[in-house]
């Protein structure tokens, strides 16, 4: 928690602005404490908000946050190996309250999982995760309820949500701690700004895409270990 704590003012002020834009987009007080209780998504909300405010079809909109939300299916893989040894209701939980900022703190603290035997160190990962999360969803939620209660004071105007982005920017630039990190961070950017065009917000999944191609031409295969020396004669 302490290691989220410092972007969790950055998703407070994103979660506001959205609890304000969720309003303003014409939806009801029920349907946007449901969407911002239920979703817990940024980007896809934000995404089907201006497509609800033009009376877009539903599969449109729930293509567009789908398409958004997509990275998480990385994630998923990703965290698989950490969270296989819980049973089927922990694995949905952690799903739901996993969000950018906690996988990557998370995977930042913890770069490799551990054998599911050694319940302490899993212990040490699970309380983590579970504290990382917590918080995470604390200073999103909340604040989008309050954003939803003060939508008639709140003009968009301000702009609050572009502290979120700052907080996800200041993330990014901590973990650039390789070459390869930079280099995959600057493809990503590169490419979602090129297929920027692309309808229900594809060009996420270009910027994805291109990075882990590129990466996987540039790293480098690990070096085969030397066979062990051999004894003549031995039995």
């Amino acid at each position: 928690m302490r290691d989220m704590a410092s972007a969790a003012a950055g998703t407070a002020a994103w979660g506001l602005m959205t609890g304000v834009a969720m309003v303003k987009s014409g939806m009801s007080l029920f349907e946007a404490v449901l969407m911002g209780v239920i979703v817990f998504a940024g980007s896809s909300q934000l995404a089907a908000v201006p497509l609800i405010l033009a009376g877009a079809p539903l599969w449109v909109i729930l293509a567009t946050a789908a398409c958004v939300n997509l990275r998480f299916v990385v994630f998923s893989a990703h965290l698989r190996p950490y969270l296989m040894h819980q049973p089927l209701w922990r694995r949905l939980a952690s799903g739901y309250f996993t969000a950018d900022l906690s996988y990557v703190m998370f995977t930042n603290r913890h770069p490799h999982p551990v054998p599911s035997d050694d319940k302490e160190a899993l212990r040490a990962q699970e309380a983590y995760l579970a504290g990382n999360c917590a918080l995470t969803w604390l200073s999103w939620v909340v604040p989008s309820l309050l954003g939803i209660a003060l939508a008639n004071a709140i003009p968009l105007s301000w702009g609050l949500g572009f502290a979120g982005i700052l907080a996800l920017l200041g993330v990014m630039c901590s973990l650039a701690s390789s070459r390869l990190r930079v280099v995959s961070a600057g493809v990503a950017g590169a490419a979602a700004v090129a297929a920027f065009a692309l309808p229900l917000k594809l060009n996420i999944l270009v910027a994805i895409a291109a990075a882990v191609a590129v990466c996987l031409m540039l790293e480098k295969p690990a070096a085969p270990a030397a066979p062990l020396p051999t004894t003549k004669g031995a039995a």
